[in-house]
């Protein structure tokens, strides 16, 4: 396992061509972040993108801004080869270095499974944005886990909601047939739930198939596809296997403009490898692709020094460098909202937590952070976790660029909020936790 010490916006030696420094002490213990990395690996073309992203952001806050409030950031990267034993052992190695971890993003399903009971226990806020156990969008029940600013769930209703305006109206669903194919992990079989509530709903057939890591073998799966002859294909991908099935369906003649994947499934790895095979590829998004926004012009001016080329190769606007950005600055704002409820000094594991249950981010402060129609507002409360504007964007691979070609869809929360207060109802009395009143 590879693990590097990075201090960010002090005196050192920069590092590659990023301007980030790096220096043999951290600081003492001011706001540590570690960083969960998968720069190697089956999974490395997804993410590189991410961990570039996380190092960007928080050299950009210490060089601009001398960290968040007076505090500088440290950080430190753990290679996890998205490997769930390996990733633990990260967490277990950082957790309590440089005055302890303050917020963790897993970037990894299997991975926040396994710290969920360990974030109580050590008073770490867990960030799974996006991912992870869908049941802790219940706040009641998972006090320390946040998975705003949707869920897979609420991917998989919006997902079925775009189906549906596609067909005309949800009334026309009846009879149609929608595969899922997935990757067989956790996370793979997370949307399943949801998919198999709504095919009851509103009368269309679902076809699961699912795809062994790390994907590269998918010819069986995609023989059934052609032989099946489903309306519409939904993929929960990661990493090569993603570019994989953009492959096997350009082979076997599925229409691109009826592939979806989810919002794993939809960077500018998953879709070059196909050349001109992927025009018309789509997927769920929640936020914008591309570098046209202030805080991207802020990144490349700060931490590359300028030079745009450098910036480019070190995917800055791609959708998952992107993700990461969103991710790091929902991050550091509830962090910063902890700092100024504790009259500016650092705060507790329980003043965080605090503060992601009240963080509120609106189309204002997305502009002061330079984020300007960049994704939908967000708010959070102790009931949810997921905040209450879940939903998506659909975009759509032009063969050189993803545009979004959708407003902002709505989950069906009237179908998802019930399954996850079912679902940490029953974690809760597996794991003998008393929920919380909200």
């Amino acid at each position: 396992m590879k693990l590097r010490s990075l201090l960010l916006g002090a005196a050192g030696l920069a590092i590659g061509v990023t301007g980030v420094v790096e220096a043999k002490k951290a600081y003492a213990a001011d706001l540590f972040f570690p960083v969960m990395v998968y720069r190697t690996g089956a999974y490395a073309p997804s993410g590189i993108p991410i961990a570039n992203a996380a190092r960007d952001y928080f050299a950009l806050l210490n060089k601009r801004d001398g960290g968040i409030e007076g505090h500088k950031i440290v950080t430190e990267e753990c290679e996890t080869k998205y490997n769930t034993k390996i990733g633990v052992e990260c967490y277990e190695k950082l957790k309590n270095k440089n005055g302890g971890a303050l917020v963790v993003s897993p970037y990894s399903t299997g991975l926040t499974y396994q710290l969920i009971p360990k974030a109580p226990v050590d008073k770490t806020v867990i960030l799974s944005m996006g991912y992870g156990r869908t049941a802790a969008a219940d706040g009641r029940v998972f006090p320390w886990v946040f998975n705003f600013p949707s869920t897979y769930w609420s991917q998989a209703s919006a997902f079925v909601a775009y189906v549906g305006q596609q067909e005309g109206g949800l009334a026309n669903l009846k009879g149609k047939h929608i595969a899922h194919v997935h990757h067989n992990s956790a996370y793979g079989k997370e949307a399943n739930p949801t998919l198999d509530a709504l095919s009851k709903k509103f009368g269309f057939k679902l076809t699961k198939l699912a795809v062994d890591h790390p994907g590269q073998e998918q010819k069986a799966t995609w023989l059934q596809i052609r032989r099946k002859r489903p309306d519409w294909v939904f993929m929960s991908g990661w990493g090569v296997m993603n570019q994989v099935a953009i492959k096997e369906a350009a082979t076997i003649g599925f229409p691109m403009e009826r592939f979806v994947g989810n919002w794993w499934s939809g960077s500018d790895a998953d879709v070059i490898p196909a050349g001109d095979n992927s025009i018309g590829y789509k997927s769920t998004n929640m936020h914008a692709a591309g570098s046209s926004f202030p805080l991207f012009g802020d990144i490349v001016k700060h931490v590359y020094g300028g030079d745009k080329a450098k910036a480019k190769a070190n995917n800055v606007g791609e959708v998952l460098y992107n993700r990461m950005i969103l991710n790091s600055v929902f991050a550091t704002e509830a962090v910063r909202d902890a700092i100024k409820a504790n009259g500016g000094k650092k705060p507790s594991g329980d003043q965080i937590r605090a503060a992601f249950e009240g963080l509120q981010i609106d189309d204002a402060r997305l502009a002061k952070l330079g984020l300007k129609g960049f994704t939908n507002s967000v708010s959070v409360s102790c009931l949810s976790h997921e905040g209450k504007n879940p939903g998506v964007f659909v975009q759509q691979w032009d063969g050189s660029k993803w545009k979004l070609v959708t407003g902002f869809i709505p989950a069906m929360s009237d179908v998802v909020r019930p399954l996850v207060e079912k679902a940490a109802a029953a974690y809760a009395k597996e794991n003998n936790i008393t929920p919380r009143k909200c």
